[in-house]
């Protein structure tokens, strides 16, 4: 048995799996997955065999259950702290924690009115009012985030982290509707789809058998 088991959903849509399987792709952490298929009549059942929350990602470290993302993104990153899963400074660590947290509990709008589908062709579909507000939050957020601290290479804070793991799926979500970028968003978004992890992660969801969601949801 192997000593990390992530428990996660359908590549094609299971945005909060992404973001714990793409960190621990990219920082080599090996790990086995335990998949469950999403919207199935048996997808409770077989959900409440592995999450006590009934949903997924859950990561199983050696019998050790750990669910919420930034849960997950945090045990890594106490346990390989020479990752650097989260910044070394304690000012870009803070901010790091920060955006993260925005992430996991906000931008709603965006996350309903651009659900992650890497079926569907690019095109831009328009947010209402609440969604480009939070949109222009969130590309506010990267432009700071890569203005102070981001120097040192592509991603939020120069080398990857937490921060872009937990924003690995709004990246998606950006390229699939958001239409023609502004340059930096431009920049950070291919600088994350290029990641092997990504690309990785992309070729599974292609594979998937799943009628589910179809290429207009």
């Amino acid at each position: 048995m192997a000593e990390f088991t992530l428990h996660i959903g359908n590549k094609c849509f299971s945005s909060w799996s992404l973001r714990p399987w793409v960190a621990m792709r990219h920082l080599e952490v090996p790990f086995e997955e335990g998949f469950v298929r999403l919207r199935t009549s048996e997808t409770f059942a077989n959900l409440a065999k592995v999450s006590p929350t009934g949903q997924v990602p859950v990561l199983n470290h050696n019998g050790r259950i750990i669910w919420e993302t930034l849960a997950i993104l945090e045990y890594l990153a106490d346990l390989f702290p020479e990752k650097k899963l989260w910044p070394a400074d304690i000012g870009a660590r803070a901010l790091a924690r920060a955006a993260a947290t925005e992430m996991h509990s906000g931008f709603r709008e965006v996350r309903y009115g651009w659900p992650m589908n890497l079926r569907r062709p690019k095109g831009y579909k328009p947010l209402d009012a609440e969604g480009e507000a939070q949109r222009a939050r969130i590309e506010a957020l990267w432009r700071e985030c890569r203005e102070k601290y981001g120097k040192g290479g592509p991603f939020l804070f120069g080398h990857f982290t937490a921060a872009d793991a937990m924003y690995a799926p709004v990246v998606t979500r950006f390229d699939t509707y958001g239409g023609e970028l502004a340059p930096d968003t431009r920049a950070y978004v291919d600088a994350v789809l290029a990641m092997p992890a990504m690309r990785h992660w992309y070729a599974e969801a292609a594979k998937e058998p799943w009628p589910e969601p179809g290429p207009d949801e």
